[in-house]
């Protein structure tokens, strides 16, 4: 078998087998290099599993207030920590499995080990330190291995890992990045949780529903500080009525271990010290990119702040080398590193009306309880701009849908340049807001202006209605509040 490609892709996560299988459909013949698992961090250890846990989560919550539903419910409904972790992991290695059989049916060729770029075209593959977690199913098991191989086309798609602090450094025992947190062998009593972007969020609101004693630590003004300020504090007044206690504007300056337990100190807006002490803590203070080892440094590869620096299309400075995903920087999600990869490889392959991502129409969405989804510019970020705006809300509370689901504690919140119409920004926060998000980002993609969208026929009853009643808002023409 012949060790020349058009096209090797280092890293097989949802930016690296979607960028394989474009490829592949585009006629280049296409190898993938993984060191560990097919399908990445996000299926493996992140987005498919946490989602899974966080099911379970919401299931115990429904069956907790089974009552509310005129449902009666024979004896206590308990979480069983161990069956919930083997299923989340199962459907982890389901996914994994479901990239193999995708790279087999587009007759990518697997490279299992660690690539470094040894020059322009060529990388050198050596053994993985990693212990290999070979894809289920009748797909070829290690296709190919150690070795030199070319290309015309380097993509790098090695993602990011956990960032750490000096001094607080995850242990795995004690202070757990996401890992460990996905698959812990007893639930703890307490938990401190450092950090509230999406990761850190999404832990404590599962740990919480599982009765958890939760303190989370948030250097930064507000709970979840991309999201617009008032989505915010609306999710914030549920967390507090969940029983999660959260320190705003305070960060961790010290962890004390014992031998089954933490203190952390925590410095507060004043200035003052308090002590927490916590069964175990989870490090979610953002993640970095997976740039060492690669060769990149002694090819004059451009990086920033742990991350390769790219145009537009992926390329980066050094002719025949790309980079999509996590590690060409944020924001680091796994949909904008399936988009960043056709991009990149449409490009490679000479398509026509090829354009570079519009970041600002890329979705952010956070599933902790309430849910929080995002796309464009929030309030403040438009006022920063200079732009004259319309802001629509529109309450979950005045939504039929919502409240015959008993999910009436939400708002969707809609921003418009108040001269072009033309929407900047959507911000919602309930239930299944990351499922409606959508709807916003193609309108901003098609380049709706409010009046279409006051003039889009939405289903009755659904939560979705909300979406135009935001809409409607904005223009003082709300029906329904």
């Amino acid at each position: 078998m012949s060790n020349t490609y058009d096209v090797i892709i280092i890293g097989s996560g949802p930016g690296g087998y979607i960028a394989a299988i474009r490829a592949a459909q585009l006629g280049l013949k296409t190898a993938i290099v993984e060191r560990e698992h097919l399908a990445g961090i996000c299926s493996n250890w992140g987005c498919i599993p946490t989602k899974a846990l966080l099911r379970s989560a919401e299931v115990l919550h429904l069956s907790e207030h089974a009552k509310a539903y005129g449902l009666k419910l024979e004896g206590t409904v308990t979480p069983d920590i161990e069956a919930i972790v083997k299923r989340s992991r199962g459907i982890a290695e389901r996914m994994n499995g479901g990239v193999g059989f995708l790279m087999k049916k587009n007759k990518v060729d697997i490279i299992w080990g660690e690539a470094k770029l040894t020059k322009p075209g060529e990388i050198v593959v050596s053994k993985t330190k990693k212990k290999i977690v070979e894809p289920q199913g009748p797909i070829p098991k290690n296709t190919l291995g150690e070795g030199t191989y070319t290309a015309k086309h380097i993509i790098v798609a090695t993602g990011a890992r956990p960032r750490a602090l000096p001094g607080i450094e995850p242990d795995g025992k004690l202070i757990w990045t996401y890992f460990e947190a996905m698959k812990p062998e007893t639930m703890p009593k307490s938990l401190l949780v450092m950090g509230s972007g999406a990761i850190g969020i999404e832990f404590a609101s599962f740990y919480r529903t599982m009765g958890v004693d939760v303190t989370v630590v948030e250097v930064m003004k507000t709970v979840m500080p991309v999201e617009d300020a008032e989505i915010s504090a609306f999710a914030k007044k549920q967390f507090d009525k969940q029983g999660m206690k959260i320190l705003l504007e305070a960060k961790v300056t010290k962890v004390d271990k014992a031998a089954d337990s933490i203190t952390a100190h925590v410095e507060l807006k004043d200035g003052k010290v308090e002590k927490i002490t916590a069964d175990r803590m989870i490090s979610a203070v953002g993640v970095q990119g997976n740039i060492e080892n690669l060769g990149l440094e002694e090819l004059g590869v451009k990086t920033d702040r742990g991350c390769i620096v790219i145009d537009g299309y992926g390329k980066t400075n050094v002719a025949g080398v790309y980079a999509i995903g996590d590690v060409a920087g944020p924001p680091m999600l796994a949909h904008k590193a399936e988009h960043e990869a056709v991009i990149c490889v449409e490009k490679i392959a000479g398509l026509k009306n090829v354009h570079p991502m519009d970041k600002l129409k890329i979705p952010g969405c956070t599933y902790c309880n309430p849910q929080v989804a995002s796309v464009g510019l929030t309030e403040a970020k438009a006022k920063e701009q200079g732009l004259d705006i319309r802001v629509g809300r529109f309450p979950f509370v005045a939504n039929g849908k919502a409240i015959a689901l008993g999910e009436d504690q939400g708002m969707v919140k809609t921003i418009f340049d108040k001269k072009t119409g033309e929407l900047l920004g959507a911000h919602l926060v309930g239930a299944e807001v990351t499922e409606l998000i959508q709807g916003f980002v193609v309108a901003m993609n098609l380049e709706t202006t409010e009046e279409e969208l006051m003039h889009t026929i939405f289903p009755h009853p659904t939560i979705s209605e909300t979406l135009k009643e935001s809409v409607l808002d904005a223009y003082g023409r709300a029906l329904n509040a």
